[in-house]
This record gives structure tokens, sequence and C-alpha cells, in this order.
């Protein structure tokens, strides 16, 4: 027999499915807290979503970890370049079986990344440092000439030294002595030389590299020259006397 609400209207059939049906949302409407929840089960699109999601995040975070490890090192590590002036100095001291003499650097070219931290210096690369042949120069033009044909300037117009390896020890506060390695060229020939370089970290920010190194013609492939028919010799031995300022 057909079922009708309170005004007469039919509303079904009073099958057994629709019977139990009914029963079950006259409870709910009575009693709502009693329907057992369905908790949400994520499908596999949403799943997939949220993993590519924590990806996403994960490589964004690390790249910003590496960004801002690159930031800080070129911070820590910066490009210092020689200054001109009137104490930066390079002179190449030689002697003779006539008179001692010296020839002074006019045109130089240098930089290198000195890691610099609360004022202490803690290490030193990518360290350059070239002479133009011919603006080394001496009291006398004539032996300046012999000089460049000697070196080959025309050839080889460049002295370059190049730094392959540093170590620092601290002397006192503001003063240390770099045990610099690396590699210098004359006339297109290379040798490997160890020098001893005193550094102070002034102040102003900037840093003196002094020093003072032994080398030897023949090292070099350059035969010591002899001048006036032989009467003047010039000897196997050169000292290089330097003094260095660099400002970032």
């Amino acid at each position: 027999m057909p079922v009708a609400c309170k005004h007469g209207h039919f509303l079904f059939s009073p099958t057994h499915h629709n019977v139990r049906l009914l029963s079950d949302v006259y409870h709910l409407y009575l009693h709502p807290s009693s329907f057992p929840a369905q908790p949400h089960q994520p499908t596999f699109d949403y799943t997939q979503k949220v993993n590519n999601m924590k990806n996403l995040t994960t490589k964004i975070l690390a790249v910003a970890i590496i960004m801002m490890a690159i930031t800080i090192g070129a911070k820590a590590q910066t490009t210092y370049k020689i200054v001109t002036d009137k104490d930066v100095t390079v002179k190449v001291l030689g002697t003779s079986n006539v008179h001692d003499w010296v020839m002074s650097a006019g045109k130089i070219e240098s930089q290198g990344n000195f890691k610099v931290e609360g004022g202490a210096l803690h290490s030193l690369s990518s360290f350059t440092f070239s002479i133009d042949a011919k603006s080394l120069k001496s009291e006398h033009e004539s032996m300046d000439k012999r000089t460049y044909k000697t070196i080959k300037a025309d050839d080889y117009p460049k002295i370059i030294y190049k730094l392959m390896s540093a170590t620092i020890t601290t002397i006192q506060k503001g003063k240390y002595l770099i045990k610099a390695k690396g590699d210098l060229t004359i006339a297109g020939a290379t040798q490997s030389i160890v020098m001893d370089i005193t550094a102070i970290v002034n102040a102003d920010n900037t840093i003196i590299c002094s020093g003072t190194e032994s080398l030897k013609l023949t090292d070099y492939k350059i035969n010591p020259p002899s001048f006036m028919l032989g009467a003047m010799k010039v000897k196997n031995d050169l000292t290089i006397q330097f003094n260095l300022i660099y400002k970032n």
C-alpha cells in the first residue's frame, strides 16, 4: 500500500528496501551524531599532487641553500687588485765583474683572491702577477736594450707568475707568512718556485705583500751575457725584491 505524507501526497510504495531506507533516514534525523563518519580517502591524483609538491619544495630549499653558500663564500673570499702607488715596487738586482746593477719594473699587473674574515687572512688563491718585460729600466739605456735582447722581450713581452698553492701562517695579529708555490715564466721558460711572502692586513682594507727571491738565469735557459767585447760579464745569480699593495 502506498505511504502518504502529512498532506496526503504519496511518496513511494512500501517495499522492504524503501522501509529500511526511510528508517535509517529518520534515525539520522533524530540522532545525527550516531551516523558513522566516513573518512576521506585521497584519490591517486591527489596523493600524486601532494608528493609532487613535496619534491618541488625540497628542490627549492636545496637551491636556496646552495645559493646562500655561494653568496657567503663570495663575500668571504674577495678579489684584490694591485694599486698604483709609489710604494709598489719590483726590483731586479744583479752583479757583474765590473759593478752591481738594479732594474725597476714600471708596468705591473696583479690580482688574487684573498680570504679575509674578521680582519684575519685565511687563504690566498687564483693569484697572478705579470710585468711588461720592456718596462724594466736601469740607469743606462744601453743596458736596458741589452737586457731586452737577452730575455727575448720581443718574443716574450711579459714575465708571468701564477700561484699554484699557498700556506698561511700567522706571525702576529695582522701579519702573516705566506709559503707560496707557483710557476714563474721568463723568456718563454717556466720554472716552479717556492717563495716566502710577508703579508700585512691593514685597517684600511689594503694588503701589503713583500719578499725577496733568488733566481739563476740559466734556470730559464738564459746564458749570462757579456758586454764590451767580454770586458763586462753579468753573473748568473739574480735577486728579485718586491713590495706590492692590494685593495679590493
